[in-house]
């Protein structure tokens, strides 16, 4: 017989994948959909897209790489919505250009974003009591306000990265806005005002270098109204997530909802995909062993 040999990384991350079927089936279905739009896009020339259906095929592996890395169990409620989530931002949001044909779709996304990092930080204190340099305990009350500042902080990254892809790539992450009225200070006034109030804008003209000249209905905002929005909305699905997470810590787990979406700690002495790994090669070689 031969001897059972440490699985690579890759195959670890695999079998923690496909230890949860219901999760696997839209991981599998989703993964097929966007090798396509890849695909069709790589035939079409449209390289932009072929670069975010990549990105959204490395995304789709997160969850997993987080199962693994971090020793957590993602509840399957968590996992699928994380899978939903990238293709649903990624695909349809940017390639599919839902952000413009219907316009709640950014502000549903953000919503959820909020909604989920604050589960995911429900899990954090039993992730860092893993070291063996300290360890503390929290009172649901600071368990709640935790993961709230967790989601808070993934969200305000993301306006980061969503700045640093619009300044860097030419992309148009924050939305810009039209608006009816401006105040700003670096407008010229004869009043003495330090600020200059401009409304009922119906029309703004910009004149480029070359003479083209282009005339928009309304002042266009830079991002600055989406920005602000999306970080108010992600505010809500935090500040609902960490409500409903404050219950179900304060009576010891009780509750159906906060449990199919907070993830659940389990240890660095080995996890399910390791055990399913291990049952697949020991068939594998019973199988070789009988022929």
């Amino acid at each position: 017989m031969k001897k059972l040999t440490k699985a690579p990384r890759w195959r670890l991350i695999l079998a923690q994948v496909k230890k949860d079927k219901k999760a696997y089936t839209v991981f599998a279905v989703l993964s097929l959909l966007i090798l396509a739009v890849i695909v069709r896009n790589a035939l079409l020339g449209r390289w932009e897209n072929v670069f975010t259906g990549v990105l959204a095929s490395l995304l789709l592996w997160i969850p997993p790489v987080v199962e693994r890395r971090l020793h957590v169990d993602l509840p399957t409620t968590l996992e699928i919505l994380a899978y939903l989530f990238v293709f649903s931002a990624e695909i349809l949001g940017e390639i599919g250009n839902f952000y413009v044909y219907f316009r709640f779709w950014d502000t549903m996304l953000h919503t959820l974003n909020g909604f989920m990092f604050a589960a995911f930080g429900f899990c954090l204190v039993d992730i860092f009591n893993n070291t063996k340099r300290f360890r503390f305990q929290l009172s649901p009350v600071f368990l709640a306000i935790v993961a709230f500042c967790f989601s808070m902080t993934i969200g305000v990254l993301w306006e980061f990265f969503e700045f640093g892809a619009d300044m860097l790539l030419h992309t148009d992450m924050q939305k810009d806005t039209f608006v009816t009225a401006m105040h700003s200070v670096s407008l010229p006034n004869d009043l003495g005002q330090k600020v200059t109030h401009v409304t009922d804008i119906i029309s703004t003209t910009v004149v480029t270098e070359s003479g083209e000249v282009i005339v928009m209905n309304g002042y266009l905002d830079i991002g600055i109204a989406d920005t602000v929005k999306d970080l108010f909305v992600n505010f809500i699905g935090a500040v609902v997530f960490s409500t409903i997470g404050y219950f179900y810590v304060k009576h010891r787990g009780k509750g159906r909802l906060a449990g199919q979406f907070i993830p659940v700690f389990v240890g660095d002495d080995g996890t399910d995909a390791e055990h399913v790994l291990k049952n697949e090669e020991e068939r594998t070689q019973a199988c070789e062993n009988n022929s």
